[in-house]
C-alpha cells in the first residue's frame, strides 16, 4: 500500500515540471486507499487526475477523455486490467500504460507488457516512484508533440523496407503504416539512429525508458513485439538482431548506408 500523502516528509520536492502543467492521468484502481494517496501525489504535479474503479468506466473514461497517460491496476473487478489495457491500445496505440501489479512473478509482468503496457510497477510501490515514472512518460508524449513540424529529409530514415517519419511519429513497412505503442516507436527510433551499435538491455532501459535501473525482461518483451511489426520473419530478425551475450544491434539491410538521420 503507498505511503500516506499527509505524512510529514522531510525531503524537499521536486518542483512541478511547467511543461507538463494540465495534463491528464488515469489512474484506475479499485483501491480507494491507492487511489486517495496516488492521486495526491500527482495532483502535487499539476495533472488532472481522473479516477475509475472499474475496468468499463475506465475504458469509458478513456475512450472519453483521451488521457496523456494511463496507469492501470492489474487486478480489477469484472475485466482485468491487462484486456483493458488490449482494449485501450487498439484504439489508441500511442497513449502511455503503466501497470500496477501485486503479482510479482516475471511470468506476470512479462504477461502486463506483451498486452502493451510501457511501464510497470509491483505493489506495494512508492507513489514518488510513481510520480516519477508518470513524469518520464508525459516528457516523452510532450517531446512528440514537439516535433509536429513539417518532415525534413533529416526527419525521415529510410531502413530499407521500412520508412520511419520521426516528424509524424509514423513508421510504414513496404508503405503500410505499422500500429506500434509510443514505447516499441521510441525504441526502434533510438536503435535505427544507431545502426551497426550494440546496446544492452540496461543502455536501453536508461535511453529509453530512462531508468537507471530496473527489470531487463522489460526490454526483452518491447524488442520481441517490435520484431513482430518489423521483421519478415520474427524468429529469424534480420534487422532488430541479438548479439548474444550482450544485448541487440540493429542492422541495415546489404549494401545500404546510413544515409538519412544522423546519431
Amino acid at each position: 500500500m503507498p505511503a500516506d500523502p499527509r505524512a510529514p516528509d522531510s525531503r524537499t520536492p521536486t518542483p512541478p515540471d511547467a511543461a507538463l502543467l494540465g495534463r491528464t492521468v488515469l489512474l484506475v484502481d479499485d483501491d480507494p486507499t491507492v487511489l486517495e494517496v496516488c492521486q495526491a501525489y500527482l495532483e502535487r504535479e499539476g495533472w488532472t487526475v481522473v479516477l475509475a474503479t472499474d475496468a468499463f468506466t475506465a475504458l469509458d473514461r478513456a475512450a472519453a477523455l483521451h488521457p496523456d497517460v494511463l496507469v492501470l491496476d492489474r487486478m480489477l473487478p469484472g475485466i482485468d486490467g491487462v484486456e483493458v489495457c488490449r482494449r485501450v491500445r487498439a484504439t489508441r496505440p500511442d497513449v502511455p500504460v503503466i501497470l500496477l501489479t501485486a503479482l510479482g512473478s516475471e511470468d506476470d509482468r512479462i504477461h502486463g507488457l506483451e498486452a502493451g503496457a510501457d511501464d510497470y510497477l509491483v505493489k506495494p510501490f512508492s507513489p514518488r516512484e510513481l510520480t516519477l515514472r508518470v513524469r518520464t512518460l508525459l516528457r516523452r508524449v510532450v517531446a512528440a508533440e514537439q516535433t509536429s513540424a513539417p518532415a525534413s529529409v533529416d526527419a525521415v530514415l529510410e531502413r530499407g523496407r521500412l520508412r520511419i517519419d520521426t516528424a509524424a511519429r509514423v513508421v510504414e513497412r513496404d508503405g503500410v503504416a505499422l500500429t506500434l505503442t509510443s514505447r516499441e516507436y521510441d525504441l526502434l527510433v533510438y536503435l535505427a539512429r544507431r545502426p551497426g551499435r550494440v546496446f544492452s538491455r540496461e543502455d536501453l532501459l536508461g535511453a529509453v525508458w530512462g531508468w537507471s535501473h530496473g527489470d531487463s525482461s522489460t526490454v526483452t518483451v518491447h524488442v520481441r513485439r517490435l520484431r513482430e511489426k518489423i521483421e519478415t520473419d520474427a524468429a529469424s530478425p534480420t534487422m532488430l538482431v541479438t548479439v548474444w551475450g550482450f544485448g541487440y544491434r540493429f542492422d541495415l539491410p546489404g549494401g545500404q548506408t546510413d544515409g538519412g538521420g544522423g546519431a
